[in-house]
């Protein structure tokens, strides 16, 4: 196993005046408020969508839209408030947090602490906790991906292993032991809160299921296309954010959704800064790192042509995106390393 460094700005040979950075990373509750406001009145509108079409065919794509704007936000704020800089006032943090990882579906605590160690060891093979995927990835594991049924089996694996006090030593390694206890709890609370909505489906209630269930589900996989690029065909194993973490381009929608988190690169760098505050630290410090990949949508088009040619054996270099070396090829064959732990 390699010597590990944890992987930050400092690792990274990134540097930012620490005035400059103690005013970028001042946490308050308004802007935390202003986007819990924006995002209600989000759901409220494309809510609407689903009701008025219940019963037609424009039902799905109605389901597909609002779970679109259910979905990656709760992962976003999920994220924001595991760092605890959504808000200043922690009560407000710790709320959010719980709220939104039930709909993301997964215990909030045990999303802090893989989380936090996600970034004491960014991609390093065996150490970092989130390293979700097969790497390099293949279209098999691509599809188990976006669709969500990979991410869902691992949380509710993790969830009822908690809810009956199976530590695994991942957890063991990154949770402070006194966490436990709630760790157990909030698994129980949640998983009965599931029962509960699948009960009231199974007795005729069927809007859990047109305002939770589908649209969670249909949701997913445009929550797990923001995700994927992340860290996707970048170097594993080393101790510069700037090799295994990319940022993108996103329109304003895409900003919104997914609270800036866009500015991925940014955002490990210095993980104390704000969701609000990324885009000012992204123009601070733009001449020390890589040039964002293009939009959304290429980016991720240009990731699924390269996991499939991968799998088909032809040559894995992308047009545009940044790649680490080793992930390109021109037989498209490389070995393959399994992560996916509890």
């Amino acid at each position: 196993m390699p010597d590990y460094v944890p992987t930050n700005a400092a690792s990274s040979g990134v540097t930012l005046d620490k005035k400059l950075l103690k005013q970028i990373a001042a946490r308050s509750d308004r802007p935390g408020l202003v986007y819990l406001a924006r995002w209600a009145a989000a759901l409220i509108a494309t809510g609407a969508l689903v009701w008025v079409t219940l019963g037609t065919s424009w039902l799905w794509p109605a389901m597909f839209v609002y779970g679109t704007v259910l979905t990656v936000p709760a992962y976003a704020f999920s994220h924001e408030t595991a760092h605890g800089t959504a808000f200043r006032s922690r009560w407000l943090n710790e709320a959010v947090l719980w709220l939104t990882s039930l709909i993301y579906m997964e215990e909030p605590l045990h999303r802090r602490y893989t989380h936090t160690n996600h970034h004491t060891f960014t991609w390093h093979v065996g150490m970092d906790s989130q390293m979700p995927f097969d790497t390099p990835m293949g279209f098999s594991g691509w599809l188990a991906e976006v669709t969500g049924f990979g991410l869902l089996r691992f949380h509710m694996a993790v969830m009822v292993r908690l809810a009956f006090g199976r530590y695994s030593d991942v957890m063991r390694d990154v949770t402070p032991a006194g966490e436990f206890p709630k760790m157990t709890r909030n698994a129980r609370i949640f998983l009965l809160i599931y029962a509960a909505i699948a009960v009231l489906i199974a007795a005729g209630q069927l809007w859990p299921l047109w305002f939770l269930v589908l649209p969670r589900m249909l949701g997913a996989p445009v929550m797990l296309l923001f995700t994927l690029t992340q860290h996707v065909e970048l170097q594993e194993n080393s101790p510069s954010i700037l090799d295994s973490t990319r940022s993108f381009r996103t329109s304003w929608l895409g900003r919104f959704l997914y609270m800036n988190m866009n500015n991925h690169v940014e955002h490990h760098l210095y993980p104390q800064v704000p969701f609000h505050a990324l885009p000012t630290l992204a123009k601070a410090i733009e001449a020390q790192v890589p040039e964002p990949d293009p939009g959304f949508w290429r980016t991720n088009a240009e990731v699924f042509g390269v996991v499939l040619r991968r799998s088909l054996g032809l040559s894995t270099r992308a047009p545009s995106i940044r790649q680490a070396p080793h992930m390109i090829t021109e037989g498209g064959r490389v070995e393959r390393v399994a992560q996916r732990t509890m």
